[in-house]
This record gives C-alpha cells, structure tokens and sequence, in this order.
C-alpha cells in the first residue's frame, strides 16, 4: 500500500466514521500530512458495499477548498450522508464499505475522439447543466457509452449543443 493510498484513504475513513458514530465535523489539524494541508485538488469519494454495490459519490471537478484535507473531507461527508439516490450511511453499515478516492486532474476541453473511458473521466456541460462520469468504471468499455450516460445525467440531449471536458484520476483504495 502506498503511503499517498493511505493518506486519502485513511482521512476519508476517520471524517465519515466521526461524522456518523460521534456527529463530529473533523477540524484540518497541524497532525495531517502536508500532502492534505499543502496541495488543492479536485476529488470525488466513493462508497460501495461489501458486494461492490454502489452506496454513495460525491465529487468536485475543480479544487473548492483550501486544501485536499477540506476537499476529502467535505467530500467524504457529502457522499455518506447527502448523495440524493441513497438514504444518509447508517453506523451498523460501516463495517461493510469500501471508500475509494479519486484525485483529480485539472479538465481540459476535448472532442469526442480525444476521450477513453479507461484513461479519462468526462464531463458534459450546456449552460448549467452538467454530467460528470469518472473514468474507468465497470461495465463503461466505450465513448459512446460513457458521453451517453454523462448526457442522461445531465439532463441533456445529445442533439443539443455542448462542451465536452477530459480529465484524469487517480484512484486509491
């Protein structure tokens, strides 16, 4: 295990597990690497279940924080209590979630012949509608498939205009 893994990781799994079982919103100490106090950067936090079931995803695609410690953190909270398609995490649940976080690169505006699904996440913006989907997802093989499912969640038609972005991720577990 890398040190980075366990960096991002291990901070996601304390400010869920305060913020669950003790209703504690962890404060950015001097304790934490600089790592998390020094850099900015996008991220998304992911929970799945024990069966890899998807139980939570929220993400930002551009640094809103002051450091990665905020961003996770913020982050972390956002997708075990406030993701709109799952109820808020319950403590007996804990012991049976996966926590993957994904570090974000900067998104670069591209054509539909610049993306891989494996390599790059996508987002889909008209106007104020936007979908994002990260890259290298289970059973999302295609940029058909990938700009289809950005589009639905964005609430955009493929037959309008819009912007599409790249960026790259790197997960840890």
């Amino acid at each position: 295990m890398s040190t980075a893994r366990s960096i991002y990781v291990e901070w996601a799994w304390h400010v869920i597990e305060s913020y669950i079982l003790r209703n504690e919103y962890p404060g950015i100490s001097g304790n934490l690497p600089e790592e998390l106090t020094q850099r900015r950067a996008a991220c998304f936090v992911t929970l799945h279940k024990a069966n890899g079931d998807l139980r939570g995803c929220i993400g930002t695609i551009l640094p809103t924080k002051r450091n990665l410690a905020e961003e996770i953190r913020d982050n972390a909270i956002a997708a075990a209590t406030k993701d709109p398609r799952f109820p808020p995490v319950q403590p007996e649940e804990l012991n049976n979630l996966v926590i993957s976080v994904d570090i974000l690169s900067e998104p670069e505006e591209c054509k539909p012949e610049d993306l891989d699904p494996k390599k790059y996440g996508v987002i889909v913006e008209a106007g104020w509608r936007r979908g994002v989907l990260l890259p290298d997802l289970p059973g999302i093989v295609t940029v058909q498939e990938q700009l289809r499912i950005a589009l639905l969640k964005a609430g955009i038609s493929p037959n309008e205009p819009y912007k599409i972005f790249r960026f790259s991720a790197t997960r840890y577990y």
